[in-house]
């Protein structure tokens, strides 16, 4: 832990992650819960995010937080969904574009939450498109972090 002179307190080692894909996933499967690919990694204080997946290191109250730039949304879908799921249980945002006028060029989901996690619990991130034609994209510019709060 290190206090400077302002009393301003940080810990270095807190577990906290921060990824994002290494590449677009083009035309996503319509119909069923699609995995979102986080390739990069921008930081892994801890080495606790590997394969999509944050494992908690400890039990806590972690803050996670995923925003997932859809591409050219399909307005014949019922919906798209976004699915941040832990061990514990999952949250979840919804986006109906039916009514829209035509197919939208891009749309944000997002999800935040403190989530109480054991140790070696896990979270993730999935979309669903629910119908539709196989023609969304999810861009690179989507990303996943979280931090232990408390």
């Amino acid at each position: 832990m290190r206090i400077d002179s302002s009393g301003n307190v940080t810990k270095p080692l807190q577990p906290a992650f921060s990824a994002r894909p290494a590449s677009e996933q083009l035309n996503f499967a319509v119909g069923s819960w699609v995995t979102v690919v986080l390739g990069t990694e921008n930081f892994d204080v801890g080495s606790n995010f590997a394969s999509n997946t944050f494992t908690a290191p400890v039990t806590g109250k972690y803050q996670l937080n995923t925003n997932v730039l859809v591409k050219t949304i399909d307005t014949a879908s019922d919906y798209y969904q976004l699915q941040l799921t832990t061990s514990n249980r999952s949250y979840y945002g919804i986006f109906d574009p039916g009514g829209f006028s035509a197919d939208l060029d891009y749309f944000d989901l997002t999800v935040s939450v403190l989530a109480d996690m054991d140790a070696s619990d896990t979270a993730y991130v999935q979309v669903l498109q629910n119908t539709g034609t196989a023609q969304s994209d999810i861009d690179t510019v989507t990303t996943f972090s979280g931090y232990l709060a408390c």
